[in-house]
């Protein structure tokens, strides 16, 4: 159970799935950005219901929950803000077959649009409006759990009716109770990844990365080392390798993680710290091993088949991409039929034969089996109970917190 778990190879086509969404990624996390594009945002089409402004800042406790009006029943429509390449395409038709088939099914129109490039970009979009309590122009969206934790923070999203989404109790076990939204109460996973090791052997003499401990010590790796800019997954993996649950930690643990990697900083053992750009230098060995998403290395491997991945057997990060529907949405109810229909095993998995992320769908693999097994079969897309147990998600911060592990990480990195 504690062995490395490494990744086998995957076919081109899966390769590309799993790039797309993470590579649009390499920014999430930061917060420098939210300001400067807060005055992005789309003029909101609701008035305010009393009581229900929240604090641009994030550091305001949030208000006691309004209600809305909810038009479901006479407007037959949802809109749906998400990811690019982040669903099932037809590429003759250029359209997307299970929204194609929602629609017949419910006669609910499904306003999709793919205008979700980066979680700050997008936070700065929707808070003018939410901070105002006004209706943002869409009814759900698919954010990753960090800004989750914060959108629950501020009081911005609204619970869910858990009677309009009887399919939710097919949500996978790992994933129901994340310490920023226990039980699922305002959010439900889209999709799935994880953030582990990647590695080229033909940099390393032949051995196999396969924990944290060598990434910051091995001296065969000195100056060839990178870490990534995305505090969570690294400070996360790093706490893991030192026995500290990044669900559940104190400032000391977070001080002996960042300690932990300003000590091999300094020991010049790492060559830097990089977005998603550490693919070029991995697949080249200027880069001997490297804290790494997925899907990058996936992609590589189509090329370079003979670079290796692996999941540190102190633990690992995985991260979701999640539904939550917005205050003052338009179309509350239709925006829940949506969220079930999507959590049918039979419907998600026609999503995962396609974009081929981590399912949080129990039942969908076997539905899968019968149309791909080869996709089916691939542990990334269907980890095993036993993985998914040594998978962590980061604990949600306070805006207090959030300023404070964000300022200590970004010294150590020189940004």
């Amino acid at each position: 159970m504690n062995e490395p778990r490494p990744i086998p190879s995957i076919s081109p086509a899966l390769a590309r799935g799993l790039f797309s969404r993470r590579t649009l990624m390499m920014g999430a996390g930061t917060t420098a950005a939210a300001a400067a594009l807060a005055a992005c945002g789309t003029p909101g089409t609701a008035p305010a219901p009393a009581g229900s402004a929240g604090s641009a800042s994030g550091s305001a406790s949030p208000s006691p929950a309004p209600t809305w009006p909810d038009y479901s029943a006479t407007e037959k429509v949802v809109n749906w803000s998400n990811w690019p390449e982040y669903i099932d395409v037809d590429d003759k038709t250029k359209t997307h077959p299970t929204l194609v088939a929602f629609t017949k099914q419910t006669g609910i129109k499904v306003n999709y649009t793919e205008d979700y490039n980066d979680n700050d970009e997008f936070f700065a979009k929707v808070r003018p409006q939410l901070s105002a309590g006004q209706d943002t122009g869409r009814d759900t969206w698919c954010s990753t759990d960090w800004l989750v934790a914060r959108f629950i923070r501020l009081g911005w999203v609204e619970k869910l009716d858990k009677a309009n989404i009887p399919n939710w109790t097919n949500l996978e076990d790992a994933l129901v109770n994340v310490e920023y939204d226990p039980g699922r109460v305002y959010s439900l996973p889209w999709q799935s990844g994880f953030t582990g090791i990647g590695y080229n052997p033909k940099a390393t003499g032949g051995k196999k990365i396969e924990t944290v401990e060598q990434l910051l010590t091995d001296p065969v790796l000195k100056g060839k080392v990178t870490l990534l800019t995305e505090m969570r997954d690294t400070v996360g993996l790093v706490m893991l390798s030192l026995g500290k649950d990044p669900a559940n930690f104190t400032d000391a643990d977070f001080n002996a993680a960042i300690a932990r990697i300003k000590q091999a900083k300094d020991a010049g053992q790492l060559k830097g710290f990089t977005g998603n750009d550490y693919a070029k230098g991995l697949a080249s060995g200027d880069i001997a091993a490297c804290f790494a998403w997925t899907g990058d290395v996936v992609q590589l491997k189509a090329d370079n088949p003979s670079l290796g991945y692996a999941l540190p057997p102190t633990g690992f990060m995985l991260w979701s991409d999640n539904f939550v529907i917005p205050n003052a949405a338009r179309h509350k109810k239709n925006a829940e039929t949506l969220i079930n229909y999507y959590y049918d095993p039979a419907v998600m998995a026609k999503v995962e034969d396609y974009v081929n992320y981590i399912s949080p769908v129990k039942g969908s693999k076997e539905a899968l089996v019968k149309t791909d097994p080869s996709v089916a079969n691939n542990p990334l897309i269907f980890p095993s109970a036993d993985v998914l147990k040594n998978a962590h998600v980061f604990k949600g911060l306070t805006a207090d917190e959030e300023t404070r592990y964000n300022q200590a990480f970004q010294a150590v990195i020189g940004a």
